[in-house]
């Protein structure tokens, strides 16, 4: 066990869903309004607190390359998303941990799975045998740094079964792990696969546990795969997301429909997003709270109205988008058609594209690259993990060193639209949640707060400028209870400022 596990789940107890730690830098972590307190971190320190992470594998890439990527689990709170970064200097480098691993929830549509759909997920034909998501083969060791794989194997009869199981409950998530009962996830909520008693991971995925999926397994890093399914009330696809834990294999499996959703709820203000000609709209939220969803519904609300070339950037694809024929989709999928997000960006901007759509933004470059597309004319959409709209702004910022966050914080000031920041709530009656959504759009006000650096000045305007379409998380909260379709004590603990929401209550 790292001794960078105690920060981990330090910063997941106060609500972060990242931490960053850099040669003789203070740790920071994001996600929360809270900071720590703790002083820079030399690089023998740093190195003492990486402990195992940095494997002679990863110093490898890190002095040859100047990029590692690894996953690391926290028992407790989830599987993390490690990037090292080389800087200038002796030694010196970042780490970024970004909480959304196998552990880290979300939600989707469900419906009842059957059996193994024996075509390629892209294709409507015929073909001699059942895949999982066509796609070129890598080698063995390859496999251990590229994204989702292709696994040329049918699940087992079991598997489809237990798939089938999950769906008709209406569960959006499976989880399995060898030795324990299968859980789903439906709503939110956890709960047993009532009389399926323990099961063997291993014995259970059978083929698709093939050399390369091994071999990345063997390497420290989990497996993402796609598995295609017979088509029933719309559901043709699930993910899945194997992993070494302390009892052994574990998996988790998300069940995908395969068209983008109808934007419902709060529709107005997310209809007038989709007409913007240009500019950077971010969809933002906890691990969980539905971003992509949202993303695929607004790339679906696009595609009827409008005639574009849209092109999509997804680890992995989770929805098919498709056009009534006005409209051209390009949906490319991170380590199956091209290497990482920052590479399709640079190749996007040479495909005629109106719409682009980054599945996370992760790193500096790929911001970069985002927000240079967003000033050239084409309207980016893109998710990230975060908790307000203003920490929103301020994780972007914060990506850059300090001497070119001034010239960011000018160009989100230029090509920021808006920022849609979102909760699932439990309903009150009845199955599902509701939709809770925090609405920041680009005002003078502040576009001038940006420009000069005073972030604060994003909730003030918040707080007073709902003529400009700017809505708090609270008073989206508070609309809710009031009309009762979530209780009060859900509200509470789902918003970032009590105070503020019994205000509105008021």
């Amino acid at each position: 066990m790292s001794a960078v596990d105690s920060l981990l789940s330090l910063a997941f107890r106060e609500g972060a869903n990242e931490l960053r730690l850099g040669t003789d830098r203070a740790p920071a972590m994001f996600g929360t309004p809270k900071r720590l307190s703790i002083p820079k971190t030399p690089n023998d320190m740093l190195r003492h607190l990486l402990g195992g992470l940095l494997s002679p594998d990863v110093e490898a890439k890190l002095r040859d390359a100047g990029r590692a990527e690894a996953t690391h689990p926290v028992p407790g709170v989830g599987t993390f998303r490690v990037t090292l970064t080389r800087r200038d200097g002796e030694g010196a480098f970042d780490v970024v941990f970004v909480l959304g691993g196998p552990e880290a929830h979300g939600t989707a549509a469900s419906a009842p799975v059957a059996a193994v759909l024996p075509v390629p997920v892209a294709s409507s034909s015929a073909s001699a045998a059942p895949i999982v998501d066509a796609a070129p083969r890598p080698s063995a060791s390859a496999a251990v740094e590229e994204g989702p794989l292709g696994v040329d194997a049918a699940p087992t009869l079991a598997l489809v079964q237990l798939l089938t199981r999950a769906a008709a409950m209406g569960a959006s998530d499976l989880h399995l792990a060898t030795g324990e009962t299968p859980m789903t996830r439906a709503h939110g909520a956890l709960s047993e696969l009532m009389d399926a008693g323990p099961i063997d991971v291993e014995a259970l995925l059978g083929p698709v546990l093939d050399a390369r999926v091994k071999a990345r397994l063997a390497g420290g890093v989990s497996a993402d795969f796609v598995l295609a399914l017979e088509p029933v009330d719309g559901r043709s696809r699930v993910r899945g997301n194997v992993y070494r834990a302390s009892g052994g294999l574990a998996v988790a499996f998300r069940l995908l429909p395969p068209g983008a959703p109808l934007l419902e709820g709060a529709t107005s203000p997310l209809i007038e997003l989709a007409q913007l000609p240009n500019g950077l709209v971010v969809i933002a939220g906890p691990a969980g709270s539905g971003k992509t969803t949202t993303l695929a519904a607004l790339a679906r609300e696009i595609l009827d109205r409008r005639s574009v070339v849209l092109v999509s950037l997804e680890d992995p694809i989770e929805y098919t988008l498709t056009s009534a024929g006005r409209s051209l989709v390009r949906q490319r999928q991170i380590g199956r058609d091209v290497r990482d997000f920052a590479t399709g960006l640079r190749d996007a901007l040479r495909e005629d594209p109106d719409v682009i759509l980054v599945g996370e933004m992760r790193d500096a470059e790929s911001i970069s690259l985002a927000l240079t597309a967003a000033e050239t004319g084409h309207l980016v959409l893109a998710t990230l993990h975060s908790r307000s709209s203003a920490s929103t702004v301020e994780r972007i910022v914060d990506t850059y060193p300090e001497g070119r966050q001034h010239q960011i914080r000018i160009q989100l000031a230029d090509s920021l639209k808006a920022v849609v920041t979102q909760r699932l709530v439990p309903r009150a009656r009845g199955a599902g949640r509701a939709l809770a959504l925090e609405i920041l759009r680009m005002s003078p006000s502040v576009a001038s707060g940006l420009r000069e650096g005073k972030l604060g000045v994003i909730t003030s305007a918040m707080q007073s400028g709902k003529r400009e379409g700017l809505v708090m998380l609270e008073r989206s909260l508070a609309d809710l209870v009031r009309r009762g379709e979530v209780r009060l004590e859900d509200a509470q603990a789902i918003a970032n400022d009590r105070e503020s929401l019994a205000n509105y209550l008021r």
